[in-house]
This record gives C-alpha cells, sequence and structure tokens, in this order.
C-alpha cells in the first residue's frame, strides 16, 4: 500500500525505525498502520544490522578511501547506531564521515514528515474524516532539540542522559507497538513488502557507489 511505501522509504531514507515511528505518528490513522509500522521497524533493524558487517567488505573490496568509505557508509546504513559502528570498526576517520554524513541525512526527517502530512491532507487518507497535523509536534521539538544542541551550550553529562532516555522513549514506542500486534499477522503481510525494503536497500546502495565513483 501506499501508506507501507511512505513508511519504508522514510525509514531507508533517513534514520531507520527512528524516521519509520515518526511517520507513522504524522500519517492518518488506517486499519493496517500499527502492523505496516512495526514490520517496517523489525525490517529496517535487521538490514541495518545486516549492513554493519557486510558494508565494510564492500568499501574494502572496492578500495575505497578511509573518508570516501564514511561517506559510502553514512549514506547507505538505515540506522545511526550501526552507521556508528561500522564506521569506527574500520578506523576513526571512517567513523567520523560516516557520522556527519548520517546526519545530514537524520536532518532531512523535519521536512520529510512536513512534506508527508501535506501530501495525506491532500488525498484526505484518513476514514475518520480527521486530518493529520501539518507539523506535529514532536517534530518541532525535534527542530527546537536540534537548534539547542548545535550551539555547544549543553554539558557532555547532560547530553549523555538525554540521549539515553531517548534510546528508552524508543525501545518503549517500538514495544507499546508489539503488544498490539500479533506475529501471525507479520506472517500475513506476505513476501512483496520484503522485496520492496530489501530492493530499496540494494537500490540506495548501488545510487551511492555510482554517484561516488561519478565524483570521483
Amino acid at each position: 500500500s501506499r501508506l507501507f511505501g511512505m513508511l519504508t522509504g522514510g525509514a531507508t531514507a533517513i534514520c531507520g525505525a527512528s524516521a519509520a515511528l515518526a511517520l507513522a505518528a504524522a500519517l492518518p490513522n488506517h486499519p493496517q498502520k500499527e502492523r505496516a509500522t512495526l514490520f517496517t521497524v523489525i525490517g529496517v533493524s535487521a538490514l541495518s544490522t545486516l549492513a554493519m558487517i557486510v558494508y565494510p567488505m564492500i568499501a574494502n573490496w572496492f578500495s575505497l578511501s578511509p573518508q570516501i568509505a564514511g561517506v559510502f557508509l553514512g549514506a547507505t546504513i538505515h540506522d545511526v547506531a550501526q552507521v556508528v559502528g561500522a564506521g569506527y570498526g574500520m578506523s576513526t576517520e571512517t567513523g567520523d564521515t560516516a557520522t556527519v554524513v548520517k546526519l545530514m541525512r537524520v536532518a532531512m526527517l523535519l521536512p520529510v514528515i512536513v512534506t508527508a502530512a501535506m501530501i495525506t491532507r491532500m488525498q484526505g487518507a484518513d476514514p475518520t474524516g480527521k486530518r493529520p497535523p501539518l507539523l506535529p509536534w514532536f517534530a518541532v521539538g525535534f527542530l527546537i532539540l536540534a537548534c539547542i544542541n548545535s550551539t555547544g551550550w549543553i554539558a557532555p553529562a547532560v547530553q549523555g542522559g538525554v540521549n539515553e532516555l531517548s534510546r528508552w522513549c524508543l525501545v518503549i514506542s517500538i514495544s507499546a507497538l508489539g503488544m498490539k500486534t500479533r506475529l501471525k499477522e507479520l506472517a500475513a503481510v506476505g513476501i512483496k513488502p520484503i522485496l520492496l525494503m530489501v530492493g530499496e536497500t540494494v537500490f540506495l546502495v548501488v545510487l551511492v557507489l555510482l554517484l561516488l565513483h561519478w565524483g570521483l
């Protein structure tokens, strides 16, 4: 469905499970939204973990320099944690570059949420007649906190505490989805959504490698 396409597209293009949950919150109600969201979270997390292992091998196989390898990892791996793990597993320079590139993708979360909300508003996709907010409050909070953190005024201890809190919030939100979903419902999704997510992942890898090749 179009809803599943938006969730998987946003998850693979921006920041994995976090992007899927953020987009799901901004999209209108749908009978299958919770199942599609959980399926996307599980799929993108599994693909990110696999990419953390395989993509450094691809970078070595193509003999990419540490900086170019960082660009490749940061532009293709879905979740932030796996980008950090893969990048610093190769070298410090690769890890630094991969993290910066990944954060550039994360910065696209807000405009993508606004765009998705505008599209669903125009389509009137919610069967209850309620239109999704153009700019959800969590997106406003994301922007404000990103701006505050960019000033450099926040102490490292406070940053560490808030980061730990955000991870627990993410775990709780995924757990809440899991409590409302049955495994047989996920199994009933079929092979097409799996192929879609794998196809999006492969497309991203091929696109980035081609751009790096032409850019060099």
